[in-house]
């Protein structure tokens, strides 16, 4: 395999086993721990199959073409169709005139194919050496810019003295907000933003490795790592994103909302389209003037997607590119992935059926490699469930009944009945709610959480008689949310009212109506950037029902519907809950040669092979597992399993037995000991928030916090997204300050959550983790419906395993992906060194310890006392901190 630098032997493996994999059509669980360089083995082994493939591809194709040329009897019926069908009975002429065409067709369809590819690849080697055509493409926009610059000069100097009335003006633009003539329910091709008579559109797409990641910022770390391997010059790669993170035009990326700035744009290309339309309608005056978008250039969105071909980028460069070359690169970026032979992705993009079409990602027999993918799962469900409150539902009647009232004279009888369809929908759901009417709906009968089937809901709510498919296109195809939005924003609030009528009074008291119902939610005050999130919130509620509606057309066997109801109606939600995410996933593994599901640490690896592969219909022989191990030398890592404290007190830190004071002062004492001898930085994991704040105030009360606080200064995780980073700066800045001074403080202590914003993504390297500690067992709450409701359906779907009832099984695994996440935090590098440390003797079981990654695993001790657990600390100390 091609590398940048010598490999280690077990990223040898990792990629043979990958190759394995893909040239085998296998459906893989890979797990390397990081700092192994598992992002550059997964580019290398992956890239080199996909190099290989396509020479096999090619000596096969120059076969045929050479068969052919030699002549018609140069084929043999074996050569050209190896699974030719049996025809016997028909006479021997017209069973060899069949084979003759068809080796023919195949023969032509060789060549065509030959030639398309020829004429790509002599394009992008022409862009990739001759620079003056980048001058040439750039002074041409420059040119076109002047162009329109000087045309909209003189337009508004004619303009000017033309005596318009202003108000004749604005109701003009208001056109925009009524809804386009609605004709058919069928389903059409949506309107994607491309030329309909473009010929890339019927474009082959070539063998190529879709490659998804959780997070932006994962996928530009993965296409550098692209850039710096052997295959960066060479290889087509396109990195794909949201509108949110890809468009130019500043005055969509206004909107925030990735609902908002989606409508806008799909409205934007339809006016696109409707404006062609206008011009070959030259009569008529048109009485309105939609907006286009300027980036939308066809011809200029072409020049992206061959500088995208020629050079890996990643989504920085793209837009950087975009806006150089005035031209959209998320639609771009789509017309690259034809051609393309490595596409970059969020997985949300690749999970979510809708989205991966309206992408134009093309899942037939290619190759996807999903990293980051310990929460797959998770995310699966998160995509494909839905919540609305009873706030949003009250506000999206009040300005839907507002908006038909306004433009019913000017709507047509099928948008009428789709309003009227879609208001009714909203009344009984708030009737589900506990509203005994519609009109005073402020306070529900009765508080409590309810749990229904679809079908049931369906019934009980009396909307079993709707269509909810059609609800759902023509909400997509009408952008109702959009003009809705855009109807609120004008008139909402008495600011932007234009004028003063009974609609605008109404629509006022909309404002003082939506706050009396969220009075009781924001009691403590929300700082200003989610306060301004929730105000957008507010302004477009249609947009999350929508999805709501689309939850609802799942099969009634694989969701749940849960009504959360609380003292009034605006608290009160109701809820879509994914039972079964394998559903959704079932097309990617049928449609893909391969699939590779990959991660840090994926132990335990059970939920992923049944709940999700053999669910989705895998069979059992297709799915492959493969672990490597860690490259840091065994000495390096020290993982102990602590059964009692310093004080001979066994540590369970069960609901029950957690809040005993004994508990919380035994953890404060191994915490005092940890501190005293591990230098630099310890972070010590608890079950929760609460627990934390529990254990902190008795800490407090004790003096055991004073103690600490001696050898270490103490950080807490922030349970505010926004304020993490300060609290990691300030932790790296306390450890370093005491390295390079000395004296009797070593270091700092950092309180940390399971499950929280220090247990995933967070790089505690080298001194900012020498110690990693969890405090007892993070089950999840079984008390919750949702958890018992998956619970249920696991045991009623599912096989028992080894004597262990799938619910059971669930909650386990949950608790332990959780603790390998966190105590994953530690070992970053080859070189870096640290101790874990596990609070509880129910880590010694057999069950629990087998479901930590392999590499811990096997260097794990379990220690009966705390005293033999302290002296093998004070020995890494010895031999490793101090070797001096």
């Amino acid at each position: 395999f091609p590398f940048p630098y010598t490999p280690y032997r077990i990223q040898e493996q990792f990629m043979e086993a990958l190759y394995g994999a893909l040239e085998a059509g296998r459906v893989g669980i890979f797990e390397s721990p990081t700092g192994t360089g598992k992002s550059l083995s997964l580019i290398c082994g992956a890239l080199s199959w996909l190099r290989d493939w396509e020479e096999k591809r090619r000596q096969e194709e120059a076969r045929l073409l050479a068969l052919g040329a030699g002549g018609q009897d140069g084929l043999t019926p074996q050569q050209a169709r190896p699974g030719n069908v049996d025809t016997t009975g028909e006479p021997d002429w017209v069973t060899a005139f069949v084979q003759k065409k068809e080796e023919r067709d195949m023969v032509d369809r060789l060549k065509e194919e030959q030639i398309r590819r020829k004429k790509q690849e002599d394009r992008l080697e022409k862009i990739r050496h001759n620079v003056q055509l980048k001058y040439a493409a750039k002074r041409k926009r420059c040119e076109e810019d002047e162009a329109k610059h000087l045309l909209q000069l003189s337009k508004e100097a004619l303009s000017q003295g033309a005596g318009e009335d202003v108000l004749d003006q604005l109701d003009h633009n208001e056109e925009e907000l009524i809804l386009a003539d609605y004709e058919s329910d069928d389903e059409k091709k949506v309107v994607s933003g491309l030329e309909e008579d473009d010929d890339d559109l019927e474009e082959e797409h070539v063998t190529k490795i879709y490659y998804c990641s959780r997070t932006h910022s994962q996928l530009s770390q993965f296409v550098h790592e692209v850039q710096k391997s052997p295959f960066g010059k060479d290889t087509r790669l396109v990195s794909l994103g949201s509108r949110q993170n890809l468009c130019v035009n500043e005055e969509v990326r206004r909107l925030g909302a990735l609902q908002l700035i989606n409508d806008h744009c799909m409205e934007m290309q339809k006016n696109k389209h409707e404006k062609k339309n206008d011009e070959e309608n030259e009569g008529k005056k048109r009485r309105v003037s939609r907006t286009v978008c300027p980036f939308y250039s066809y011809e200029q969105m072409q020049f992206l997607r061959d500088e995208v071909l020629v050079e890996v980028k990643d989504i920085e460069q793209l837009v950087s590119l975009g806006r150089e070359t005035k031209a959209c690169p998320y639609y771009g970026s789509r017309f690259a992935i034809p051609a393309a032979q490595l596409v970059v992705l969020p997985y949300q993009m690749l999970l979510h059926e809708s989205t991966r079409n309206a992408a134009g990602i093309k899942l037939k027999d290619q190759v996807v490699i999903i990293d980051e993918a310990h929460n797959l799962i998770d995310t699966i469900t998160c995509i494909h469930s839905a919540e609305v409150s009873g706030s949003q539902l009250c506000c999206a009647h009040s300005q839907l009944s507002q908006y038909m009232e306004r433009y019913r004279k000017r709507l047509k009888a099928k948008n009428l009945m789709y309003i009227k369809q879609i208001l009714y929908l909203l009344e009984q759901f708030v009737g589900m709610l506990g509203a005994n009417n519609f009109f005073s709906p402020f306070y529900s009968s009765i508080s409590g959480t309810v749990l229904k089937s679809i079908n049931d809901f369906l019934f009980q709510s009396q909307i079993d008689n709707i269509n909810l498919f059609k609800v759902q296109r023509y909400c997509k195809k009408s952008l109702i949310s959009r003009k809705l939005f855009g109807f609120v924003e004008r008139y909402g609030g008495p600011a932007s009212a234009v004028k003063t009528n009974k609609e605008n009074q109404k629509l006022a008291g909309l404002q003082n109506f939506l706050l009396s119902l969220q009075q009781g939610s924001d009691k403590e005050g929300d700082p200003p950037v989610e306060a301004e999130h929730d105000q957008l919130r507010t302004a477009s509620p249609l947009m999350q029902i929508e999805g709501f509606l689309s939850a609802l057309t799942n099969a009634n066997q694989d969701g749940r519907v849960i009504l959360n109801k609380q003292g009034t109606v605006g608290q009160s939600s109701l809820k879509f809950l994914l039972l079964n995410p394998a559903v959704h996933f079932a097309k990617v593994v049928e449609e893909c040669r391969a699939v590779i599901i990959a991660g840090g640490t994926m132990q335990p690896a059970a939920d992923f092979r049944e709940q999700l592969l053999c669910c989705a219909g895998v069979d059992p022989a297709r799915i492959v597992e493969f672990s490597c191990g860690h490259v840091i030398p065994p000495e390096n890592i020290l993982p102990i399993i602590l059964c009692s404290g310093p004080s001979n007190q066994q540590l369970e830190f069960t609901y029950q037995t957690r809040d005993l004071p004994q508990m919380m002062d035994e953890t404060g004492r191994i915490l005092c000991n940890l501190c005293n001898v591990v230098p630099g930085g310890v972070v010590c994991f608890f079950p929760s928030y609460e627990y934390e704040k529990q254990v902190y105030g008795h800490w407090e009360k004790t003096g055991l916090l004073s103690r600490l606080a001696a050898k270490k200064k103490i950080f807490q995780e922030p349970k505010k997204a926004n304020q993490v980073e300060h609290v990691l700066v300030e932790y790296a800045k306390c450890i370093k300050r005491c390295s390079q001074t000395g004296g009797q403080m070593t270091g700092a202590l950092l309180l940390s959550v399971v499950g929280g914003k220090m247990s995933e993504g967070i790089n505690f390297s080298d001194d900012l983790g020498r110690c990693v500690t969890v405090v007892g067992m993070p089950y999840p709450n079984i008390r919750s419906p949702e958890l018992q409701e998956k619970m249920t359906w696991l045991d009623k779907t599912m096989p028992i395993v080894a004597g262990q009832a799938p619910s059971r099984m669930l909650t386990e695994n949950l608790c332990m992906k959780a603790v390998n996440q966190s105590i994953g935090r530690a070992i970053r590098h080859q070189k870096d060194f640290a101790s874990i440390l596990l609070l509880d003797h129910r880590y010694a079981r057999p069950a629990i310890f087998n479901k930590l990654p392999q590499w811990i695993r096997e260097r794990t001790q379990v220690k009966p006392t705390f005293g033999s657990a302290f002296a093998e600390l004070r020995k890494v100390r010895t031999h490793i901190l101090c070797p001096t």
